[in-house]
């Protein structure tokens, strides 16, 4: 509702569809994810992981994001690269179903080095009363994987520190992506979940989601599981992209600590009926999705959590 130039943005409820909604909101940045973007001058993607860290969180609880707002801060503004952020995040709103409806530019001379700036977004999205999840989630149901796109918007304090200590440079080709630099392969943008989960969960075929973000499989299936339930997830059930084999080789990282910051391929988990598994990784391959038959929930007596089966020696190198 409304135009520009207002010091606040309207969104009608009712004309989107809604009749009892609840509301359901998130905040969340790029972190130092930035700052690769920054020394490889490539801007545009991080618009994109902007929206989607917090779009996703929103998704996983069964909501429709509906608006997006973002915060661009910087010493000195260069209208290139800020012009490059902005669509970067007009692009992942489009990708989210979602408006931008406003945002703020902020010039802080002194805050920032000449060249850098910080990034923050703000979504808001919709369920109706009833409709929220995670729910229902049951000994039986089985654990769906969706492919990640890279490493996403978590562990850059870690990846940064594993480059500088090969004395590897962003300009350098990347070993795990022949024709690209390190810099062009690291910064791929953050996949978007929400079409195809939305319309999943429509069709009445979602229990609960979890979006693998910092914490990795071990950090955040739990937060979606009710006490008394174990996601048994099989290692052996999906390829680990290239990118983690080499950064578990080039920084000496364990596979617990490589669990624990990265997503390791795995951009989504998700539980659905396991009398329905085919029907639903057919529905997410349909919308494009990359779909792994990871695991199940099993019954157990302690709290929710998640146990990793198969993991070979040296993984992921392996």
């Amino acid at each position: 509702m409304g135009g520009l130039g207002g010091f606040g943005a309207l969104f009608d409820l009712k004309a989107a569809g809604f009749t009892d909604p609840v509301l359901v909101s998130s905040t969340d940045g790029v972190g130092t994810k930035l700052r690769v973007a920054i020394d490889a001058g490539r801007h545009d993607g991080v618009g994109i992981d902007l929206v989607a860290m917090c779009v996703n969180d929103l998704v996983v609880q069964g909501a429709e994001p509906l608006f997006f707002l973002d915060y661009f801060a910087t010493g000195a503004l260069d209208p290139a690269a800020a012009r490059d952020v902005i669509a970067g995040i007009a692009e992942g709103c489009r990708l989210a179903g979602c408006a931008l409806v406003g945002g703020e530019t902020a010039e802080m001379p002194g805050m920032y080095a000449k060249g850098d700036y910080d990034l923050a977004g703000f979504a808001v999205g919709a369920a109706e009363r009833g409709r929220l999840l995670p729910a229902g989630v049951a000994p039986g149901d089985a654990l769906l994987g969706l492919a990640s796109s890279g490493v996403h918007s978590n562990g850059f304090s870690l990846v940064r520190r594993v480059l500088e200590a090969r004395g590897m440079s962003l300009a350098d080709d990347a070993p795990f992506a022949p024709g690209l630099s390190l810099g062009t392969a690291l910064l791929a943008p953050t996949r978007i979940y929400v079409k195809p989960l939305l319309a999943l969960h429509r069709a009445g075929q979602l229990k609960a989601a979890a979006h693998i973000t910092g914490g990795g499989l071990p950090g955040n299936v739990p937060r979606v599981l009710p006490k008394g339930m174990t996601a048994a997830i099989d290692a052996r059930g999906w390829p680990v992209p290239p990118v983690f084999a080499f950064l578990a080789e080039a920084g000496n990282i364990a596979a617990e600590e490589m669990l624990r910051v990265f997503n390791c391929g795995l951009g989504m988990v998700l539980a659905v009926p396991g009398d329905r598994r085919e029907e639903a990784a057919a529905m997410l391959s349909a919308a494009g999705e990359t779909v792994y038959r990871i695991g199940a929930i099993e019954a157990s007596d302690g709290p929710a959590e998640v146990r990793i089966d198969n993991l070979p020696d040296g993984w992921p190198r392996a």
